[in-house]
């Protein structure tokens, strides 16, 4: 009987996706690079690289049900507490095969071969670095649509973000999403230019503080926060002083150079215990005691961001996000607080929680050293 069963119940899924796919239809998707990309639609079996929150907000809860595999340890082992978060509202997550990624050089193409899956959302960076992994795919007949949030180009996030509405079926919140963060970015330019006429701009330091104040951790120039910081006219003080796009500064020339603000990229890492604090379980008292140690480091007392209360704890995930234009608008504000009174950087997050993700907002991402 329960064999029969079994039977049954193949035969019937088995019908239904030659059913579907009897009536898929050929359909063109431009993707962040601006390839043209022929996929069949509706599209039932997706494959997600990265940009994992992305595709959540662009697909809804409901978009999950139909992927067949992620590289997963992206974000259950670079953001346990965030997977975690999510993972109670979308169960299908504890299951889900893993495919590797290039950051372990675990890709595998068979992998996701054997997934069957009709297409595969890849971020740009596995797709610069596995052209023989991305050979296979393409050889056996799975298309990839490429995102790009890394980058940080209003024209990437755009069409990121579009193409994954095209993928998913889901093109009017993908569009809602975009017009969102243009006029969000394009709101923020505005008052960035009004503000720099004809005045100083302010000196400027990010640091990546994971591993306790002790350590000195990676600042960034041009690309990630310095992409910001360039963004909206900050002096970045790594420019120009690193040897690649990102590494520590030297105690000395931070020192020298006396920021006007620093900002220390926190978030909620594991077996980090001496990191800035930051992410949906985090108080403001623990954010607070977690910057401290760094406010404390020989001779900082005498820089102006620490006289004048300008240590902050930002959130690193924010950065290269459809979530980002809320982290700029927080620098922004800081730097120039005349031109952004009437802007909110934490109402702008719980309000793009409240309506794109299916997780409440809750915790502290953004937060100055003194209340």
């Amino acid at each position: 009987m329960r064999r029969h069963f079994l039977r049954s119940t193949l035969a019937v899924a088995a019908s239904l996706w030659l059913a579907a796919h009897a009536s898929a239809e050929p359909l063109q998707i431009v993707d962040a690079l601006g390839r043209s990309v022929t996929i069949q639609a509706p599209v039932q079996r997706v494959v997600v690289n990265f940009n994992f929150e992305e595709f959540t907000a662009v697909a809804g809860k409901e978009g999950w049900s139909r992927v067949v595999g992620m590289s997963r340890s992206l974000w259950e082992g670079w953001r346990p507490a965030i997977w975690k978060r999510y993972a109670e509202v979308i169960p299908s997550l504890a299951q889900m095969p893993e495919i590797g990624n290039t950051e372990d050089n675990n890709f595998s193409a068979e992998k996701i071969i054997a997934l069957k899956p009709d297409v595969m959302l890849m971020a740009d960076w596995t797709w610069q670095s596995l052209t023989t992994a991305r050979d296979q795919l393409e050889a056996a007949g799975i298309p990839i649509v490429v995102i790009d949030y890394n980058a940080q180009t209003l024209e990437r996030h755009l069409a990121s973000t579009r193409a994954i509405g095209a993928v998913m079926g889901t093109r009017e919140r993908a569009e809602e999403l975009a017009r969102l963060y243009e006029h969000e970015t394009r709101d923020t330019m505005r008052r960035i230019a009004q503000a720099q006429a004809g005045g100083r701009k302010p000196k400027v330091l990010v640091e990546l503080a994971r591993d306790g104040a002790e350590t000195i951790g990676n600042s960034y120039a041009g690309t990630m926060w310095g992409r910001i910081l360039d963004t909206i006219g900050a002096q970045n003080i790594a420019n120009g002083k690193l040897v690649g796009p990102w590494g520590p500064l030297s105690p000395e020339y931070v020192i020298a150079s006396d920021p006007d603000f620093v900002f220390l990229a926190g978030s909620s890492w594991t077996n980090r215990p001496k990191a800035v604090r930051l992410g949906y379980d985090i108080d403001e008292g623990t954010t607070r005691r977690s910057l401290e140690p760094y406010a404390q480091r020989a001779g900082w007392a005498g820089m102006a961001a620490v006289r004048n209360g300008e240590i902050h704890a930002i959130e690193h995930g924010l950065g290269r996000s459809l979530m980002d234009f809320a982290a700029t608008q927080y620098i922004a504000k800081r730097l120039y607080p005349e031109r952004f009174k009437d802007v909110d950087p934490i109402k702008s997050l719980r309000d793009y929680h409240a309506r794109y993700l299916p997780v409440s907002f809750a915790g502290v991402w953004m937060l100055p050293i003194k209340p």
